[in-house]
């Protein structure tokens, strides 16, 4: 049985007044998480942070991830990064758009999610997949600047959210260095073509499709919102939790340290209910 992992942090962006600061902390976090309590070896743990993380080079070593897999392997994805959308070009989503992982070369390539649909479903019989997305697609954040402090953050809490408005990247919509009040009026979309009993994988993500996930200092540190909470409360159980009782915490600590938005977990019941990690 192979333990093997891909995680990725991307905080330094080439557009400007896009940068983050907490998601190679969580890549680290991440990794440190699964090599130090879930035996996966260290030399099976790719780590793609910053200027590494271009699409061509995140999408081949998820291919490289999913390719060599073999029953009764465990193999795990964590992206920290900044999310945003697309118009849908395909017709599966209902509202008209196609989430999107902000790569370091968003201007030039992006990772839609009807990608990653169908790169899992190629997911061997007997594999277990995990997703972990620490970002946010939601269009109703199009007024919010990346650089702004937002409504709330404490007096040292530098809160961002980890969204990247398609006015920032897309050189057909200029400038770039604006944001237009609610573009396009968008609003994610609700995955109703795919339903979760569908999916051959477990995905736990930051916060609701009408939300923003968090980008913020935390104990002394940067770090996503969702991840730093979720590792606590994965340390705290002693390494055995299941995904379920992970995310049944999750939203009420998330909430009680003042980030409004709630994390989701998505995947068929008999994945949910198994130990994280196994």
């Amino acid at each position: 049985m192979a333990k093997k992992a891909v995680c990725v942090g991307i905080n330094d962006y080439p557009i400007k007044d896009a940068d983050l600061q907490g998601c190679v902390n969580d890549a680290e976090g991440w990794a440190s998480l699964l090599t130090g309590h879930y035996d996966f070896p260290k030399s099976d743990v790719q780590m793609i942070i910053n200027e590494q993380a271009i699409k061509k080079n995140v999408m081949k070593h998820l291919q490289d991830l999913i390719a060599g897999a073999n029953s009764g392997d465990v193999l795990v994805f964590t992206n920290s990064s900044h999310g945003s959308y697309i118009p849908d070009a395909d017709g599966d989503e209902p509202n008209g758009y196609d989430e999107v992982l902000c790569t370091y070369d968003i201007e030039d390539n992006q990772i839609v999610d009807d990608e990653l649909r169908e790169l899992f479903t190629d997911l061997p019989d007997g594999v277990s997949l995990t997703v972990i997305s620490d970002s946010c697609h939601s269009g109703n954040v199009t007024r919010v600047a990346v650089s702004d402090i937002l409504p709330g953050a404490g007096p040292n809490d530098d809160r961002r959210v980890r969204f990247l408005n398609p006015l920032y990247w897309r050189p057909e919509e200029k400038p770039r260095s604006s944001v237009i009040p609610d573009a396009a009026g968008a609003v994610p979309r609700k995955r109703q073509a795919y339903p979760q009993s569908t999916m051959s994988h477990v995905l736990l993500s930051g916060c609701m499709d009408v939300e923003v996930s968090y980008d913020a200092m935390i104990d002394g540190a940067y770090h996503g919102a969702m991840s730093y909470h979720a590792l606590k409360i994965i340390n705290d159980a002693g390494y055995k939790i299941t995904y379920q009782e992970l995310a049944a915490q999750l939203v009420p600590l998330v909430n009680g340290a003042g980030y409004p938005q709630h994390p989701q977990l998505e995947g068929p019941k008999s994945l949910k209910s198994r130990q994280i990690f196994s």
